[in-house]
């Protein structure tokens, strides 16, 4: 696929994930009139969750109709293209990251929206409407903000992940769901603190990652992440400078797989942490 194709996907995706998020804000604002399900332990889905995600894929399907579609709400479906080549433009979607969040009445909830060309992560972009901070990267073109400035315009940065050199050094993102054992998990968080370090769990790891590529978290760790939730984030973290690991490896992007991201200088420290803790092989 052309630079060129790829910058009209790029610029499609920060549009819709606007557009998504102004939607989500509005339902947001009513959630105690949304529907709800519960899809499994801790896991919800709101009738706001649904809205988002086709609008999403109705906006894809008008700019880019041979492009594949892979979102949360609609996995069971996943890798839908009509027509096309699966192999080549798959847009991952989650309407709402942060779901549980989302309807406690919690700001900690994103749209997030990433472009896979020919099995590569290329576009990332994850967008707060709480905070109206759009995050955004396009592989070999930098990650970048664009958010509210003091003169209610807005202005655009660009994201660099921290200078930590160890875990003293700032707070690490983690999650963690009921899809994986918590005693690993556990034994992580407890070698992390005793080394000087400290956590925080806000309940979306795609805006966690973004936080991370923005250098107010040191990195983020889960054991499990679905494609959805991770690789816009992964995009953002890589292109601002960051290490991750290879999520897509041992078909990440159908079974999900661990996330570890972090600036350079921690990252093997951490991955050893982990390591040593059964979570992930060194």
């Amino acid at each position: 696929m052309s630079h060129a194709c790829q910058s009209a996907r790029y610029e499609a995706a920060r549009a819709i994930a606007l557009e998504a998020g102004r939607h989500a804000l509005a339902c947001f604002a009513q959630r105690e009139r949304l529907v709800v399900e519960y899809k499994g332990v801790q896991d919800v889905v709101s009738i706001a969750d649904r809205e988002v995600e086709e609008l999403v894929r109705a906006r894809i399907a008008a700019q880019f109709p041979g492009d594949c579609f892979l979102g949360e709400e609609s996995a069971g479906h996943a890798l839908e293209a009509t027509p096309g080549d699966a192999s080549r433009a798959l847009w991952i979607v989650d309407p709402i990251d942060g779901t549980s969040c989302f309807l406690h009445g919690m700001y900690a909830w994103c749209v997030s929206i990433a472009v896979v060309i020919d099995g590569e992560p290329v576009i990332g972009v994850v967008y707060d409407p709480n905070a109206d901070e759009l995050f955004h990267a396009e592989k070999n073109g930098g990650a970048w903000i664009d958010a509210p400035a003091t003169n209610d315009d807005f202005a655009r940065r660009a994201l660099q992940v921290s200078d930590a050199a160890s875990a003293r050094d700032g707070v690490l993102g983690v999650g963690i769901s009921h899809r994986v054992s918590s005693a690993p998990f556990l034994a992580f968080v407890e070698r992390w603190l005793e080394q000087g370090g400290m956590f925080v769990r806000n309940g979306s790891g795609a805006l966690m990652l973004a936080y991370t590529a923005a250098g107010r978290l040191i990195g983020y760790y889960e054991p499990h992440m679905h494609a959805w939730d991770a690789v816009a984030g992964i995009v953002l973290v890589t292109e601002a400078g960051g290490r991750t690991n290879a999520f897509l490896d041992d078909d990440g992007l159908a079974r999900g797989n661990a996330v570890i991201a972090a600036n350079p200088r921690i990252y093997g420290d951490l991955n050893a942490d982990i390591a040593a803790t059964a979570f992930l092989a060194a």
